[in-house]
């Protein structure tokens, strides 16, 4: 059998089997997990332009003319854009358009061995460009039809790119009415809070020895010094929110920085009967911001002693020696700890803060405005299972969004009844500007 009779044979075979090539096409397409929109097809809707394919290849194969083979792949492209452009509309994902192309091609390439197994006396040099064509047919047919498909999508997401700016700029517009109206409300009930704490202070003092009622006067004012301590964090909170805080770095001593603190926490901390035990070198010097620094180790030391019921707190520091110029901070408590370090709901809360963190930096990247990376992040829950109050949640958010703010880290380490450990890393350096 000579090169251009096998050509002309198969394409006769080709032809005869199409029903056959096709049902174990869709078979296949079917069976394939990656495939899942033909399954909402009909059968006419999922063959398309494919038959009309097939007939342009069955005429490259017979053909005998360079012309009349130039026509027939000519029109092969044609019909592969137009598949393209039919599974678009059908809903396809760009990975289907390629996968179900690929068992098109194994389904031709199935039909070639069993056309050799049945004409052991076709031309070795025939099958070769039997070959070569049908790889030629399935190689262009997906390029065309994937970038067809391709093209499409891109026209599609581009006339989608002014109503997703207008929706963003409309969401910041609204960030920023919040976070305008958190601060009034904060302010207003500074106000208000500072009345009642007076009013207090003068019934402390007015009345006669005896007849002072100390319980409940003690009981209100330590209430209103919560109160003024949440809205100290309510007030961060709304000026982070609001793209407000900046870090203002400088050189500091953050071993002495954080002595004084514990200093002054220990006295809380005998009052519960707790220890409270500092470790570190006697002097730290490095760059940054000391007042963030310093409302970061005080919210964490506040949590870690205000559940701890037995044994006490460490915190300590030291310079990190490996990397980049680092430091660290250290609160370790003897509390309760939480349910399971994996999935405790402040590691997956502070998980989701980072992630949210870097999509609004990624964001504000993209809008060149710098006070984005202050835009809103969830507020993370309370460190234990204890019962806490309502201020913990919003301190606890305060300390991951100023560990952004400084690009420190936080990592959180936790055992049931055996403890929580914080420990935060701190750049010793900053770049110049």
């Amino acid at each position: 059998m000579t090169p251009s009779a096998t050509l002309a044979t198969l394409a006769d075979e080709l032809e005869d089997r199409r029903d056959a090539v096709l049902s174990a096409w869709s078979l296949a397409a079917r069976r394939d997990p990656g495939l899942t929109t033909p399954a909402t097809l009909s059968r006419t809707q999922f063959f398309d332009h494919i038959p009309a394919m097939l007939d342009a290849l069955e005429r490259k194969l017979r053909a005998t003319a360079l012309r009349d083979s130039l026509e027939a792949k000519q029109d092969e492209l044609e019909k592969a854009e137009s598949h393209g452009l039919q599974r678009w509309q059908q809903g396809y994902q760009e990975s289907e358009v390629m996968r179900e192309w690929i068992s098109l091609s194994a389904c031709l390439g199935d039909e070639l061995a069993a056309f050799a197994a049945r004409h052991p006396d076709a031309s070795p040099a025939g099958m070769s460009s039997a070959w070569r064509m049908v790889s030629e047919f399935t190689i262009a047919g997906m390029s065309e039809s994937v970038a067809q498909y391709t093209r499409l999508q891109r026209t599609e997401a581009a006339g989608r790119v002014q109503a997703l700016e207008e929706a963003l700029e409309r969401l910041n517009e609204l960030e920023r009415e919040r976070a305008t109206l958190w601060r009034e409300a904060t302010h207003d009930l500074r106000g208000n809070l500072g009345i009642v704490r007076n009013v207090a202070n003068v019934l402390q003092h007015s009345l006669p020895r005896e007849d002072v009622p100390h319980d409940p006067l003690k009981l209100l004012d330590r209430g209103i010094g919560a109160l003024h301590a949440l809205l100290d964090d309510l007030t961060i909170q709304a000026r982070l929110d609001a793209g407000q805080e900046r870090r203002e770095i400088g050189p500091f001593d953050a071993a002495a920085m954080l002595e004084e603190l514990c200093g002054a926490a220990r006295l809380a901390a005998r009052q519960r009967g707790l220890f409270l035990h500092t470790a570190g070198a006697p002097t730290l010097p490095v760059d940054g911001d000391a007042v963030k620094v310093r409302r970061i180790a005080q919210n964490l030391l506040h949590n870690a002693v205000s559940y701890t019921r037995e044994g006490g707190v460490e915190v300590s520091w030291e310079a990190v020696d490996a990397g980049p110029a680092r430091w660290t901070l250290c609160v370790r408590d003897t509390g309760p700890g939480l349910g399971s370090a994996s999935d405790a709901p402040l590691a997956v809360a502070m998980e989701a803060a980072t992630r949210d963190t870097l999509a609004v930096e990624a964001r504000a990247e993209a809008q060149g405005d710098p006070a984005a990376d202050a835009s809103a992040a969830p507020t993370l829950p309370s460190q234990t299972s204890a019962p806490a109050s309502h201020g913990e949640g919003v301190g606890l958010s305060i300390v991951k969004r100023l560990c952004e703010l400084l690009d420190a880290s936080v990592e959180l380490a936790t055992a049931p009844g055996k403890g929580t450990t914080f420990r935060v890393t701190f750049p010793s350096r900053y770049p110049k500007g």
